[in-house]
């Protein structure tokens, strides 16, 4: 059916962007203080008072959606506390909770801003096991460069929290910034690829194949050294 084949990512820009290096560097040098957002500091206050799964591995699905993608990565990681997070109510509405913190098993669902959950975790200390960014918003044209997040100012606290972080886009030119962002950042060489078909996928995900993307990811370590 045509109306519900996706749109491949149009764009004027055909490599990395020019200034990714530059932003990168400012962010990196110049600590982040952007007021926090206030809804997104009180969830993260109410998840740490419900901690569900007390001295659990922490795995972060950034981005969620409607929260399939959380739950099937919570059953590849029985032994972890997996965490969806996503601002969209309308998108984690889906879920048939009624509330947010919104728990199941070993895996909860949290409604919050993912730039301040980012920097309110780091400040807590966290350190993932495994972070996934499943299909951000690719923000295409050139002058929305820093919206994306491997040139957000955010993105030093993203890799701060740890754990192995893989990305997923339909867009080659964002899987090849966000490889360049982080081989800069941790000082080691990191590289974004063709993607395979996987267990673990969201509705995004089955979408794009259905209309015959190119998918690409971009895996690695946030410790420095370990890719």
């Amino acid at each position: 059916m045509q109306e519900n084949r996706s749109r491949r990512v149009r764009s004027c820009q055909s490599t990395v962007h020019a200034r990714l290096e530059d932003t990168l560097q400012r962010h990196l040098s110049t600590p982040w203080r952007q007021p926090l957002h206030a809804p997104t500091v009180a969830a993260f206050e109410r998840l740490q008072k419900m901690n569900p799964r007390p001295g659990a591995r922490l795995v972060l699905d950034s981005g969620c959606g409607t929260g399939e993608s959380t739950r099937l990565i919570a059953r590849a990681h029985p032994d972890c506390l997996v965490i969806g997070v996503d601002k969209s109510l309308a998108r984690l509405a889906r879920l048939g909770a009624a509330s947010f913190p919104h728990c199941e098993r070993n895996a909860v669902w949290l409604r919050a801003e993912l730039a301040t959950f980012w920097r309110l975790a780091a400040r807590a200390g966290w350190r993932l096991q495994r972070h996934y960014l499943l299909y951000p918003n690719p923000w295409p044209k050139p002058g929305q460069l820093q919206r994306r997040w491997h040139a957000h100012p955010v993105f030093p606290d993203l890799l701060g929290l740890g754990g192995r972080l893989e990305l997923r886009t339909n867009w080659s030119v964002y899987a090849d910034e966000f490889a360049v962002a982080a081989g800069l950042a941790l000082k080691v060489p990191v590289r974004s690829v063709s993607m395979e078909e996987n267990a673990i996928t969201t509705p995004f995900e089955r979408k794009y194949r259905a209309s015959g993307h190119p998918l690409y990811s971009v895996v690695f370590s946030c410790e420095a050294g370990d890719v």
